[in-house]
């Protein structure tokens, strides 16, 4: 196995175990184990270790998930069924993943808020590229510029406390509710036309 297959494995690894129990819990330890890759070549990839690695697992993975967002809302070509269809699917691999894997960097940007800079950073410019990214799909359907980054803050706001609301209850009504609400947000956005 080559030096990035190894990279990869712990990249994967701590991403998921960072997704699933956050930050403190998770340790290098463990990173290792399931990458099963040797514990210094951590070190060797991520010299700043686990602050770094936690970085770089933010960034990476929500910046793969805002693109998988945005080709979700782009596979429907009504809006407003987009959004329905986006947060249903966010619902069923929630209930699929045992309501253990939802967002990428919520469970980790809860937890370093006021206590890790580095990381409470790395998950405010995801959450701002999510919302950048959306304002411009929102545009395509409302004119004000205002009025579309108010739907875009709504989307990741409603997605990210539905997620939470979902995995406590053991539930995807929830991201259903969210779905469904956010659709009829652009809904009442939009300028009417002729054939409303």
């Amino acid at each position: 196995m080559g030096r990035s297959d190894t990279r990869a494995r712990i990249q994967g690894a701590a991403t998921v175990l960072f997704r699933r129990h956050g930050y403190a819990a998770t340790g290098l330890k463990r990173i290792a184990a399931e990458a099963d890759a040797p514990f210094g070549s951590i070190y060797h990839f991520f010299p700043g270790g686990k602050q770094q690695l936690a970085e770089d697992a933010i960034r990476t993975s929500g910046t793969e998930y805002g693109r998988m967002v945005l080709a979700l809302l782009d596979s429907v070509p009504d809006p407003m069924e987009s959004l329905v269809h986006a947060f249903e699917a966010a619902a069923n691999d929630l209930a699929a993943a045992d309501y253990a894997d939802a967002c990428p960097i919520g469970t980790v940007a809860l937890e370093v808020a006021g206590s890790d800079e580095v990381l409470r950073v790395a998950t405010a410019e995801v959450f701002e590229g999510w919302v950048d990214a959306a304002t411009r799909w929102f545009g395509r359907w409302v004119a004000e510029p205002e009025r579309a980054r108010s739907l875009a803050y709504s989307m990741v706001m409603m997605l990210e406390g539905a997620f939470m609301l979902s995995r406590a209850a053991r539930d995807p009504e929830p991201l259903r509710v969210a779905g469904r609400s956010m659709a009829e947000l652009l809904r009442t956005a939009r300028p009417r036309t002729s054939e409303d």
